[in-house]
């Protein structure tokens, strides 16, 4: 063989290694949603909180949807790796027909969120 054409193909060799790896690194992970503040968390009241209060304390909700005939709004942050730990975070409210929270849940695997 040519040897500058063996020297070519060992650079495009090793082009594709270093290809490969930058593409694994980078899909090793991978984040969904949009982070929402978590302080507020405790002044939502079941019966009491309005659908505009939880707008006006979160902002819009990553996504909608319906449980049991009731309006839902979902609030999450969800990284995933593959070198590291996981963290996840996401808040759920349920409305009643006068758009009034009627359960909510939060849960959270972020250290900072973990309550003693």
């Amino acid at each position: 063989m040519n040897p500058q054409k063996e020297a070519t193909m060992k650079k495009g060799f090793i082009r594709g290694i270093l290809l490969c790896a930058v593409l694994s690194v980078c899909a090793g992970c991978m984040t969904v949603g949009h982070d929402f503040p978590v302080d507020p968390v405790s002044r939502i009241q079941i019966g009491k909180t309005t659908k505009g209060e939880v707008l006006s304390l979160f902002g819009q909700p990553w996504r909608t949807g319906i449980e049991n005939g009731m309006k839902t709004w979902t609030y999450g942050l969800y990284r995933y790796s593959m070198f590291g730990e996981s963290r996840t975070r996401d808040l759920v409210l349920r409305f009643d027909k006068d758009d009034m929270v009627a359960s909510f849940s939060f849960n959270s695997n972020y250290p900072e969120d973990m309550s003693p």
